[in-house]
């Protein structure tokens, strides 16, 4: 079927037209149909438009650039936050408002994170969440023939009043809580009068290192469900979010959740052993397991996060990097021999820690990544393309040229576009997620070998291996600011969860740099291990982990405080 197929003669023609006046009527004129009620025509009317925004002409781009924009699913707010509730808290709800043009309407919807749910009731997107876990960073995405949209929703549980005090006395002890070695299981202790010897008892232990320690205190009784009425801070419209746990008492309104602020000057905490070589590194969203690519062994390292505790996947041929699906249930690893035989994907089931299956896929698969859909995205370094695959990763969905070679690609889920670092063309290239083509590709430093989104989808943060800097480019105007001078031989970027703050990983000096994400100016310089290749930032934002390729070792760092 023709792209213009359905559209009026009088359309094709002025689309058509070798005159750039012409042709911008003509855009005009799609700019009508593509809102329309009669599906088929808008649905011409869109693919006209996509081609049209590849036009010679800027000014005929840009307009029909701009009505893509205009089919886009848009959901109002795209962001909740549940805050800190009590641990009684059953449900809690959100309403989202969904917009577009008929066009757009939603077919599906998908969401990641414990506990969460979301149903849509024509323009309205209900969203709910069953406290299961401490905390929670989860997306709900919704899918429609214009592409997708996603809200990320945060909330909290309320700690154990004797777990926020240990907490607490643990922090002003100069001591992180995530490394400490003390199992507390607590519940509503006797008395009161012998809380403060405890927590003395417990940080005494803690500073002499005691392990495998555990302390409970109960005393028969359950605390009463109580309800509670939760405001949400964020933009208007306002968002009402209503438990629905049975309330007995009234109950003074909680504090919204603390932000987790990355700092200027992160410190190294501890290194913890894992396989030969290793180089790619990803953290699941649940926050529990962090997954490392051995190469030199073969073998997919799964880290505990709380405990650092390790076990190994093995795999059939030598892996290269490591991305994990947005519910947490998969892990993929790109897979090639240094004579690019071997060339594909493992997927692996996160539970039974088992290759489900192995996907075949061009020469040297690189630094694959889910996208805001779900669906994973993976660079195939010796072909210059993209392979998009669907997020069971079963079958293969698109393939996208893009200019050689592509080493990563990353995510601005606002601009619905991808960035990916082009190694041998010295190049970010930009690709369009709803029309699924290369949009533009802005030059940078030598060499780039990877590339990180920020959190809010504004700025890009792009490696330049040879150039010994990285660029930073926003991703509405694509205007570049660099070259920032690093380490050597900058390897992997990342930002952090606030978006404040972004890393550098330098191969050649075994540092890791700092950067103000707003100004490109470094913070800090953290030394780290022997030949740090790629960098994995926590879901909560507190720490940091680093693979160090001639230690086989992972650095971890805090970056949260």
């Amino acid at each position: 079927m023709s792209e213009r197929s359905g559209l009026p003669p009088h359309v094709m023609s002025g689309i058509d037209s070798p005159i750039r006046e012409t042709r911008l009527k003509g855009v005009g004129e799609l700019a009508r149909v593509v809102v329309g009620a009669d599906l088929a025509m808008a649905a011409a009317a869109r693919r006209a438009l996509g081609r049209m925004a590849g036009d010679e002409s800027r000014a005929v781009a840009a307009a029909a650039a701009g009505m893509l924009e205009r089919t886009a699913i848009r959901l109002d707010p795209d962001r909740i936050d549940f805050g800190t509730v009590p641990r009684v808290t059953a449900q809690l709800t959100a309403d989202i408002a969904v917009h577009g043009p008929p066009l757009a309407a939603v077919s599906s919807v998908t969401t990641s994170g414990p506990g969460l749910d979301a149903t849509l009731d024509g323009d309205r997107l209900r969203i709910t969440w069953q406290p299961r876990s401490d905390w929670l960073d989860g997306t709900v995405t919704v899918h429609g023939p214009c592409g997708w949209a996603d809200v990320r929703v945060t909330g909290a549980i309320e700690p154990e009043p004797l777990t926020r005090m240990l907490i607490e006395e643990l922090a002003a002890a100069d001591i992180d809580p995530n490394a400490a070695r003390v199992t507390v299981l607590v519940s509503q202790p006797r008395r009161r009068a012998g809380a403060g010897a405890l927590i003395s008892v417990l940080v005494a232990l803690v500073l002499l290192g005691g392990a495998g320690v555990a302390f409970a205190l109960t005393n028969g009784e359950q605390p009463p469900a109580q309800g509670i009425a939760l405001p949400v801070e964020s933009p208007t419209p306002t968002v009402t979010v209503a438990p629905t746990v049975k309330a007995t008492t009234a109950v003074p309104k909680v504090r919204l959740a603390r932000q987790v602020a990355s700092v200027d000057k992160p410190t190294a905490l501890r290194t913890i052993k894992v396989g030969r070589e290793p180089e790619g590194i990803a953290a699941a969203p649940d926050g529990r397991t962090v997954y490392v690519a051995n190469q030199g062994a073969r073998e997919l390292s799964v880290i505990d996060a709380r405990s650092g505790r390790v076990s190994t996947v093995k795999l059939r041929t030598t892996p290269r990097f490591v991305a994990v699906s947005r519910d947490s249930r998969l892990v993929f690893v790109s897979m090639y021999e240094n004579d690019k035989s071997g060339s594909g994907v493992a997927v692996v089931d996160a539970a039974r820690r088992k290759v489900t299956r192995n996907l075949s896929t061009g020469e040297q698969p690189y630094t694959l990544a889910v996208g805001p859909d779900g669906r994973l995205w993976v660079p195939i370094h010796g072909k210059g393309r993209l392979e998009v695959y669907d997020a069971d990763g079963r079958s293969q969905h698109n393939e996208i040229e893009v200019p050689p070679n592509p080493h990563a690609i990353a995510f601005s889920a606002p601009r619905r576009r991808a960035f990916t670092a082009s190694h041998e063309s010295n190049a970010v290239g930009v690709v369009d997620t709803r029309t699924g083509k290369l949009y533009r590709s802005i030059p940078v430093s030598r060499a780039p070998h990877s590339v990180a989104v920020s959190p809010d989808g504004s700025k890009v943060l792009s490696a330049g291996y040879e150039a010994d800097s990285a660029d930073l480019i926003d991703a509405a105007t694509l205007k570049r600011t660099g070259p920032l001078k690093v380490g050597r031989d900058p390897q992997f970027v990342a930002f952090a969860r606030d978006g404040k703050h972004a890393y550098v990983v330098n191969e050649g000096d075994d540092t890791v740099s700092v950067l103000d994400a707003r100004t490109g100016r470094v913070t800090a310089t953290v030394k780290v291990g022997g030949s740090p290749r790629t960098v994995a930032v926590a879901p909560d934002g507190r720490l940091a982990y680093v693979t160090n390729g001639a230690d086989n070792t992972v650095s971890v760092l805090r970056i949260g405080a």
